[in-house]
């Protein structure tokens, strides 16, 4: 896959703002890590080889693990190592995004949109999590690079690229093939409108269904041990999705507000009116985009359309996490948008010279709020839950019965081996909270807790005296610690 070659300064600018990128992600990467880093852990990784591709689960990221599997071969299971995959592959997104804003809207956008993917706050975020989602972005990103220059060219060697992206996406984990799907939505319709008006090519027809059944050939192969787990663990999504306390999880809107609200750090009217501002300043940069790259807004566009349609459609959650591929492509979106607003502000005042002037305060100006918006990132683990087992463990008075509330009881006894209870439900909350003797409560997602346990919601103004709050920049991702003496 090639595109328009650089100059050596040009490159010189990416290479620095690389290192920053690598920096960030590397500064606090061995933080404790949350549960679904330990679920990771104690359920994969630690398996052997041959028998981590046996059994499909949605909440297995399998490259991913292969890599990280790697890693600890290598250095052991500190944190670092095991985010270590992330670590690079959001270093090499920064890199991609640069590549994919040179050649849709030119080098001065390529800089800028680097560096403020370099410095966003979710970026940094997934980039320090041992999962998948930074390697999905970097290969959903390399597939619409791919895809824009397969698009507007005669070669072959673009769409090789992209069947070989689509099947590492969907081998990092099986929603990554939604972004493709998307793409090949956004093809047919291309392929119909250039059919319909004489200028159909047969390169375009062939070459790009090359690259997708050699993509998709390869992903079956991977597969293909895993298919009746893989139509059990599917056929059973929206049977989990409907007995969620959380409801809000399948509303879209509430994924957008809260995608905004984790990058700001608050809620409220302010998050409505930001989410509003990026889609105004998108649309100005979809329109900037149109003439060089016509089908690059309606590609960003697309896959969030097509992954929503397909979660609603199966009853399943939609997390903001199933978009985090979408950041760095709305980051371009935004910042040829900034670009649009400056030259239009500057037409309408009749300074033409004025317009490079704004672009550029716009681009300082975004550069220190994302800096101010990513030191959140290190001042909090993203959820300690072995803290919260030391600091249980510490204020343990002699006979004292330790129960975990909601989720995070599987892996204090099953991954940490504490001797604690586990309370998932209001008959069982009520049946610990019958015996007289005295009881410490661990609360991991307090909030989850409270909706499904409405019984403990009531006790916290009361009769349940709180220890500690261990804060974690996970949404929901603070440990409450009380007693009932």
């Amino acid at each position: 896959m090639s595109g328009q070659s650089g100059t050596k300064s040009e490159y010189a600018i990416l290479a620095g703002i690389l290192v920053l990128a690598l920096g960030l992600r590397l500064f606090g990467a061995n933080a404790p890590l949350w549960f679904d880093e330990l679920t990771t852990l104690h359920t994969h990784l630690r398996l052997p080889w041959s028998q981590m591709m046996h059994d499909f689960e949605m909440n297995h990221h399998y490259l991913f693990s292969l890599q990280a599997k790697a890693a600890m071969a290598v250095w052991g299971e500190a944190p670092w190592v095991l985010r270590l995959p992330s670590i690079l592959f959001g270093t090499a997104t920064v890199a991609a995004v640069w590549v994919l804003a040179r050649d849709v809207l030119g080098v001065r956008i390529a800089h800028a949109s680097g560096l403020l993917v370099a410095l966003s706050y979710h970026e940094v975020w997934f980039s320090q999590n041992a999962r998948g989602y930074a390697e999905l972005a970097f290969w959903c990103t390399l597939g619409l690079i791919a895809f824009l220059r397969g698009m507007t060219g005669m070669r072959l060697a673009p769409w090789l690229w992209f069947g070989g992206a689509l099947a590492a996406a969907g081998f990092t984990h099986l929603t990554g093939t939604t972004f493709f799907l998307a793409l090949g939505v956004l093809w047919l319709a291309t392929v119909a409108v250039r059919a319909l008006r004489g200028r159909m090519a047969r390169e375009t027809l062939v070459q790009p269904l090359i690259g997708a059944g050699l993509g998709l050939v390869a992903l079956a192969a991977v597969y293909l041990p895993m298919v009746p787990s893989m139509l059990d663990t599917v056929g059973g999504v929206s049977g989990t999705s409907a007995v969620d306390p959380m409801k809000e999880y399948q509303n879209p809107l509430w994924t957008v507000l809260e995608g905004v609200r984790t990058a700001l750090g608050s809620g409220g009217g302010l998050t409505a009116l930001v989410a509003l501002a990026v889609l105004v300043v998108c649309a100005a940069g979809a329109w900037r985009a149109h003439p060089r790259a016509p089908l690059f807004a309606p590609a960003v566009v697309l896959h969030i359309v097509v992954t929503i349609g397909l979660l609603m459609a199966v009853n399943m959650r939609i997390w903001p996490r199933f978009f985090f591929v979408d950041i760095g492509l709305m980051m371009i979106l935004i910042v040829a948008g900034v670009a649009q607003f400056s030259d239009w502000i500057a037409a309408a005042l009749g300074r033409d010279r004025l317009g490079p002037l704004l672009w550029r305060g716009g681009v300082v100006a975004m550069v220190l709020i994302s800096a101010g918006l990513l030191s959140r990132n290190y001042l909090a683990p993203k959820q300690d839950l072995a803290g919260a087992l030391a600091y249980a463990e510490s204020q343990r008075q002699p006979g004292e019965r330790v129960y975990s509330l909601g989720p995070g009881g599987v892996l204090y006894r099953s991954f940490f081996g504490a001797d604690w209870g586990e309370v998932r439900t209001s008959p069982e909350y009520m049946a610990m909270m019958a015996d007289p003797a005295p009881v410490l409560l661990v609360v991991p997602f307090p909030q989850r807790v409270r909706r499904a346990i409405p019984e403990f919601a009531a006790d916290q103004q009361g009769v349940l005296q709180e220890l500690a709050l261990l804060r974690g920049t996970l949404g929901d991702g603070n440990i409450v610690i009380l007693r009932r003496p």
